[in-house]
C-alpha cells in the first residue's frame, strides 16, 4: 500500500492542471465578449460550458473546491511543492510571488525560464490517494483488532469485520481458484489489497462532497501504478515453465517458435494495458455521465418553466439511476480487477 502510494504521488505530477484555469478562461472569455458588445452577464444561461464543468471536476487542481458562499469560492489551498535551486514551498495563488507560473497545460514552470522544476506538489488527487490509503490502513486495523480479542471460532464476527471478513473471503477463495493451493497463500495479500483499495476509491469517487470527489482511479496514472505491480509480479515470480511457453514453445513447431515467442510477449506487454484502460475508462466514463445529467438542469433553465422543470425532473431521476448504477460499476471493475490479476498469475504459476 505505502509503495502504491509512493510511486502513484510521483507519476501524479505529470498529469496534474494548474489552479482555476478552467475558471480563469471562462472569465477571459466573458470580458471577451463584452469588448465585442455582447450582452453576457457572469451566471447566466449562456455561460454554462458543459465541457469546460466536466473536465474542471474529473481533473485534478492545486487546490480542492469545497463550494461557494455568497459568491466566494470556499476550498483548501494545498501546497505546491518545487525542487528548483533549493525548496520551495508556495500556494497556487502565490505561485507569481514565488517566481513560478502556469504553462498552456496548467503545469508550473519557472517564470523567467519557462522551464519545469522538479514538482512533487500536494494537488487535489495527490491529497485523496493519501486520505484513502489512511482509510483502508484504519478499517484493517480495527478489522485486525476484533479478531485479536475475540474467537472467530465461537463468536461470529458484527458490523465491520463481519463486512471484512465478506469481502476478504470472497478474494481469498478468487486467489485459491485461480492461482492453485499450493502458491495462493503468498499472493491473496496483494489481491486483497488491490481490490479493497479500488473499491473504497471508487466509491470515494461517487461522494460529491469533500472528502470524496476525487477521480483518482479515474486517473490513468493511477490505474497504471497498480497495473505495473500486477505485471511485476506476475513476471518477476512466473515459474520456468511460464518462461519456457512464452520464449519457446515446445507444442508448437520449431519454424513459429520465434514467432509466437514475439506474440506471447507481446501479449504479456499489453496485459497491463488492459487492466489500466478498463479501470480508468469505465470509472471515468460514469462520472462524466453523472455530471452530463446534472449539467442538462442548467442548460435548460432558460427555455422557460415548463419545459425546464421538466427536463430538471428526467435529470434527477437519470441522475440517481446512474448513480446507482455507478454504484455497481464501482464494485465490478474493483471484482474484475482482482479477478484478471489473479488468473494472470495463476498462468504464470502454472506448473
Amino acid at each position: 500500500m505505502i509503495l502504491t502510494l509512493l510511486i502513484s504521488f510521483l507519476l501524479l505530477q505529470a498529469v496534474m492542471p494548474g489552479p482555476d484555469r478552467v475558471s480563469d478562461e471562462i472569465a477571459d472569455q466573458v470580458g471577451n465578449d463584452e469588448e465585442v458588445g455582447n450582452d453576457v452577464e457572469v451566471g447566466s444561461e449562456e455561460d454554462v460550458n458543459v465541457s469546460e464543468i466536466i473536465f474542471e471536476h474529473i481533473g485534478d487542481e492545486y487546490e480542492w473546491h469545497i463550494t461557494e458562499w455568497k459568491g466566494k469560492p470556499i476550498a483548501i489551498p494545498l501546497p505546491c511543492i518545487v525542487i528548483d535551486n533549493g525548496i520551495h514551498v508556495f500556494t497556487a495563488h502565490h505561485a507569481a510571488e514565488n517566481g513560478y507560473a502556469f504553462n498552456e497545460n496548467g503545469k508550473l514552470v519557472n517564470a523567467d525560464t519557462g522551464k519545469r522544476p522538479f514538482d512533487i506538489s500536494i494537488t487535489k488527487n495527490v491529497l485523496s490517494l493519501m486520505m484513502s490509503s489512511l482509510l483502508l490502513l484504519i478499517v484493517v486495523l480495527i478489522t485486525a483488532r476484533w479478531y485479536k480479542k475475540h474467537d472467530s471460532l465461537k463468536e461470529a464476527p458484527t458490523g465491520l469485520a463481519n463486512a471484512m471478513e465478506s469481502l476478504i473471503k470472497m478474494v481469498d477463495e478468487m486467489a485459491l481458484e485461480n492461482i492453485g493451493e499450493k502458491d495462493y497463500r503468498k499472493y491473496s495479500p496483494y489481491l486483497c489489497m488491490a481490490f479493497l483499495w479500488i473499491l473504497l476509491n471508487n466509491f470515494m469517487g461517487i461522494i460529491p462532497f469533500f472528502p470524496g470527489g476525487a477521480n483518482l482511479t479515474g486517473n490513468i496514472a493511477i490505474t497504471l501504478v497498480l497495473a505495473l505491480f500486477t505485471f511485476f509480479t506476475v513476471n518477476l515470480t512466473g515459474s520456468k515453465h511460464y518462461y519456457k511457453e512464452m520464449l519457446w514453445n515446445p507444442d508448437s513447431p520449431v519454424f513459429l517458435r520465434p514467432i509466437m515467442a514475439v506474440i506471447e510477449v507481446f501479449s504479456a506487454i499489453m496485459k497491463p494495458v488492459s487492466l489500466t484502460v478498463r479501470l480508468f475508462a469505465n470509472m471515468l466514463a460514469g462520472h462524466i455521465m453523472i455530471l452530463c445529467m446534472v449539467c442538462i438542469i442548467f442548460i435548460m433553465a432558460k427555455y422557460g418553466p415548463a419545459l425546464s422543470g421538466g427536463m430538471t425532473a428526467v435529470s434527477v431521476i437519470f441522475g440517481v439511476f446512474l448513480d446507482a448504477l455507478e454504484c455497481l460499476v464501482a464494485f465490478v471493475q474493483a471484482y474484475v480487477f482482482t479477478t484478471l490479476s489473479s488468473i494472470y498469475i495463476g498462468l504464470a504459476r502454472s506448473h
